[in-house]
């Protein structure tokens, strides 16, 4: 089957990113999604509330620990697996895949799609949350970049674990739950290889803070999430070239 034309593949991306966000995007999923971010804000006026003697250090601590370790993965996760994986499941992505389009295409809309779906469902709650916990603009500021940093390297990762693995749902908590919240907080290679390891390290070097296995710079973190965002589209649109979607 021949690839389509390289301007005509251009004009499908937008098209193929409102499929799949309308697909994933469910009422269901939207609202729960929110509702954890909520519960994270009103922890974080709780905390603020709490009249802690470093608010900078308590709320840089409550950010990661919530929001880098549980809201980032989760939120991520649930859209970024579900825009290609739920398709492969029940056998409807093979009407996408038998169009004329590159496959890299579907694999970018579907990275795209996570990404817009997820960024505010992570970063309006968190960016709140850090407000509230007192820990100034330094930590607003910290939070935004780290939390658009984690979500940008977790769609790639996921939607790549979606379009191989099945079940990859669970799969994914599985990443979330024992390579990131057991293994890589040994340190070493297995933080460099932990998402949350490049996204914390954002958050202590804009804030200043001396935060645990947070050695990587803002630029490294930077470019490792873009670098993880792409090898994602990459691998992906290999697993779509393989032919059994259905």
């Amino acid at each position: 089957m021949s690839a389509a034309h390289p301007v005509r593949a251009r004009g499908a991306l937008g098209p193929l990113v409102g499929l799949l966000t309308r697909t994933t995007a469910t009422r269901g999923r939207v609202l729960g999604l929110a509702g954890l971010g909520l519960v994270g804000v009103v922890v974080a006026a709780i905390v603020g509330h709490t009249d802690p003697s470093d608010p900078l250090l308590t709320g840089a601590r409550f950010i990661d620990g919530f929001g880098l370790s549980v809201l980032a993965p989760i939120v991520v996760l649930v859209f970024a697996t579900a825009g290609l994986g739920d398709p492969i499941d029940d056998g409807t992505l093979v009407y996408l895949w038998f169009r004329p389009r590159p496959r890299w295409t579907l694999a970018a809309a579907a990275v795209i799609s996570a990404t817009m779906v997820s960024l505010p469902l992570v970063v309006v709650p968190l960016v709140v949350a850090a407000a509230l916990t007192g820990g100034g603009d330094e930590l607003v500021a910290a939070t935004a970049v780290a939390a658009v940093v984690a979500v940008v390297a977790y769609a790639g990762l996921f939607v790549a674990l979606g379009a191989w693995v099945r079940r990859a749902l669970s799969w994914g908590v599985a990443y979330v739950l024992i390579w990131e919240g057991f293994i890589a907080r040994a340190g070493g290679g297995a933080n460099r290889l932990s998402v949350r390891g490049y996204s914390r390290s954002v958050l202590a070097s804009i804030t200043g803070l001396d935060l645990s296995l947070a050695d990587a710079g803002v630029p490294l973190a930077l470019a490792v999430a873009a670098g993880v965002a792409v090898a994602g589209v990459g691998a992906t649109a290999l697993r779509l070239r393989r032919g059994d979607v259905a």
